[in-house]
């Protein structure tokens, strides 16, 4: 496979999505994928492998987000594993103040190594539980963003206490979105969020159709939540 494979499909990608990068973006987000290929020889950070795949599935799936719904200001990237959406978010859009959180060492460690290998600016690479944040995150983002990490009503409760009022929730889901979302909407309302509903976008360069659901914070959430991971699974709102 040619060496310009990451990058043909890259360009031709962004560009139906109506996105122009800026021109460190493809130098960085081939470091990436160099990067991410090598440590997950030794830790599982993904299932998906090769430059034609990870430039569609992840690469251009998370970039996707940035023709939905404008993100700017303070984002952070809830559950981000071996960084989607938020570094791809970061590579495309430099000026965004990122946050990625995630509950395991060795993948924020991973996440920092990639920071400072592709010397971005303005990125805190938090091991912690959503839950168990620092207190001062809260209500303290314009965006929480979020891919594949759990149900929707779950989900929400995790994110949207770190998003100010006026700010909104992204969540990243696939075909079954539209059903998690009416599930959810009595956990969203409770939570301080009111949903905006979903947003289809085809993956480019795939057959693929993915969603996102948009939340927008209305109100401060009650204190009491999040609440601890046992009892939300126990008791989803």
């Amino acid at each position: 496979m040619s060496e310009a494979v990451l990058e043909t499909l890259l360009s031709e990608g962004l560009a139906q999505l109506g996105l122009q990068p800026d021109a460190a973006a493809l130098p960085r987000l081939r470091r990436y994928y160099e990067l991410l290929e090598e440590q997950s020889k030794v830790m599982n950070l993904t299932a998906i492998h090769g430059e034609a795949d990870v430039a569609r599935l992840h690469f251009l799936d998370c970039a996707a987000l940035l023709s939905l719904v404008p993100l700017e200001g303070r984002v952070i990237d809830v559950g981000s594993g071996a960084g989607f959406p938020g570094l791809v978010l970061k590579i495309l859009r430099p000026e965004l103040e990122l946050t990625l959180l995630d509950s395991l060492d060795k993948r924020v460690r991973f996440l920092a190594a990639v920071c400072g290998e592709l010397e971005l600016r303005d990125v805190q690479c938090l091991h912690a539980r959503a839950e168990e944040a620092p207190a001062q995150l809260r209500e303290s983002f314009d965006a929480a963003v979020s891919r594949a990490v759990a149900r929707l009503d779950l989900l929400s409760e995790l994110c949207l206490p770190f998003v100010r009022p006026g700010g909104r929730f992204v969540a990243m889901k696939g075909p079954g979105a539209v059903e998690e979302l009416e599930a959810a909407r009595r956990a969203i309302s409770l939570l301080g969020g009111e949903a905006e509903g979903c947003k289809a976008y085809p993956v480019p360069g795939t057959e693929l159709n993915h969603c996102a659901v948009l939340v927008k914070k209305i109100a401060l959430t009650p204190k009491k939540y999040p609440r601890k991971w046992g009892q939300m699974k126990k008791q989803p709102l």
